[in-house]
């Protein structure tokens, strides 16, 4: 069979990137995910569930490794619509200036320096991030926060139950984007942390509390969709867990 390839011209230096640049309006929001990090095996890793969230609410999910490498944030920002900083270990104190304390769980240095890194570039810009549990503690610490190392309040916050159950309340702050999104001034959530935010930071405050008075949710004051969220909503998937995620493709769309 014969072809007709007269119409076929080589490209340019520079098409294939204008292409890119004039079609990503109408492309997919492409969510960068932060994988967790096994130092000692050398593996990367992520839940599904984080993909599954981002899939249904209408985005392309990209799983993001840390690596020293201070060049791949640039990579990073120019390749993501939006972040989503994922649960996992417990971060190091010296990033608010406490020495470990007595119930500090393991922590992985290579995967703080570079999501701080990440997070504060991000924070800086009005590029839409969501941080989920050690995300939202994340979030806080690259504002300047502080957070609790071990949480000692009579109350339990690392459920023994499925993660898609819902274990305690959380009540939502009026007039917050969290208030906003879930269209709820209360919502039950899973808990799967022994660290919490203490001080939301600079430029972020709290938007959610649980009923022992444990910081649930901060967000940007003054930035259209910088949000953390203490619990795991990729994992419960009501109602209120995918207004979160819809609302941070949505959050894309209007940054376009």
């Amino acid at each position: 069979m014969n072809f007709d390839l007269s119409c076929i011209k080589e490209n340019e230096p520079g098409d294939e990137i204008f292409y890119r640049r004039e079609e990503r309006a109408a492309m997919k929001a492409i969510i960068g995910i932060s994988a967790n990090h096994n130092a000692d095996e050398s593996l990367y890793s992520l839940r599904e569930a984080y993909v599954i969230s981002v899939r249904d609410a209408g985005g392309v999910p990209l799983i993001l490794p840390a690596l020293d490498d201070a060049m791949l944030v640039d990579e990073y920002l120019d390749i993501c619509d939006a972040f989503i900083f994922s649960g996992g270990g417990d971060i190091d104190p010296f990033y608010w200036g406490e020495v470990p304390a007595t119930g500090l769980g393991e922590i992985n240095p290579l995967r703080d320096s570079f999501e701080l890194m990440l997070a504060r570039r991000l924070l800086l810009q009005n590029i839409p991030v969501l941080g989920i549990c050690r995300g939202c503690q994340l979030l806080s610490v690259a504002a300047g926060g502080k957070l609790v190392q071990d949480l000692a309040t009579g109350m339990t916050h690392e459920q023994s139950a499925p993660r898609h159950y819902p274990f305690h309340d959380i009540l939502v702050y009026k007039e917050t984007l969290l208030a906003r999104i879930l269209d709820s001034y209360e919502a039950r959530v899973n808990s799967f942390h022994h660290q919490a935010v203490r001080e939301a930071g600079v430029g972020m405050r709290v938007s959610a509390r649980a009923p022992d008075g444990t910081i649930e949710a901060i967000e940007s004051t003054d930035k259209s969709f910088q949000l953390g969220v203490q619990w795991h909503p990729e994992f419960l998937r009501d109602d209120y867990s995918q207004r979160l995620f819809r609302a941070l493709i949505e959050a894309v769309y209007g940054a376009r």
